[in-house]
């Protein structure tokens, strides 16, 4: 069964994201949606219980057949999201994310953005503009380094499930040239074996500029949802660090699945 945490605040961000979350799994018999919400006063219980159950008949007209509820008193978001991921053995933490204003960024967006570095359990941000249409087509942004052991293909894999989609792996580097060198050979065989439950695909760009290389290829091959692998700055390579994933997030229209190495 795939559980999928949904933690709402009921702003417009966290609303958005819980109905494209619904029509993602509108019809899936093997999932459930897990309504969050963090409340601060015992007074507020009331009202949070309230919007919460609206919420839960809204996703059920949708078509998601299993929602459920839960709610919690003070203690920190994102240890509290953390622990009902562990928990729950959730697939996956869906959660909105505000425009690219800055007073955005400082709250319900620097919360998601905290809860990917916590490299726990996937995180698929959702941007306001997203529209959900069907989830077919999976682009997969891979530096090619130490596929082995830097890439979670257990909790990707566990996400794919759901949709079953085409897998298109993607590189961009400036210095790829007409035939690959042995390191992305060896990757790319490695990846292989890691998603041959997937029909995959394989790309090499040879670009400067990654967020134009993966605008370009999210138009024309249409895709529908982004995995990345942020990293830690500190050992990372420029655009697969944590602060280029951030940028990538506000950059994006359509959702991403950030999962840790």
């Amino acid at each position: 069964m795939h559980r999928v945490i949904i933690p709402v605040d009921f702003s417009e961000t966290s609303l958005n994201a819980a109905k494209f979350t619904a029509q993602m799994l509108s019809g899936k018999e093997d999932a459930v949606a897990i309504l969050y919400n963090n409340y601060d006063k015992e007074s507020e219980r009331a009202a949070s219980t309230k919007q919460l159950e609206v919420l839960k008949r809204e996703m059920n007209t949708i078509g998601v057949a299993n929602v459920s509820i839960e709610q919690e008193l003070g203690g920190d978001l994102i240890e509290n999201i953390c622990r009902l991921a562990q928990s729950s053995r959730a697939t996956l933490v869906a959660m909105g994310i505000t425009g690219r204003s800055a007073l955005g960024q400082i709250f319900f967006g620097s919360n998601t953005l905290k809860l990917v570095n916590e490299n726990l359990y996937p995180v698929m941000i959702i941007p306001p503009d997203a529209k959900f249409k069907e989830i077919k087509n999976v682009a997969f942004a891979s530096d090619f380094k130490d596929v082995e052991v830097t890439t979670p293909s257990v909790l990707i894999s566990a996400v794919l499930e759901m949709f079953n989609p085409m897998l298109h792996i993607v590189n961009v580097n400036s210095e790829h040239y007409v035939s690959l060198t042995e390191e992305y050979q060896h990757g790319k065989q490695v990846l292989k074996e890691m998603f041959k439950n997937y029909k995959s695909e394989f790309y090499f760009i040879g670009m400067n500029d990654f967020y134009d290389a993966m605008d370009n290829f999210i138009r024309d091959y249409k895709i529908d949802l982004l995995v990345t692998i942020p990293k830690h700055d500190s050992n990372s390579g420029l655009l697969f660090s944590n602060s280029h994933t951030k940028k990538l997030v506000y950059h994006s229209e359509i959702p991403i699945l950030a999962a840790h190495e």
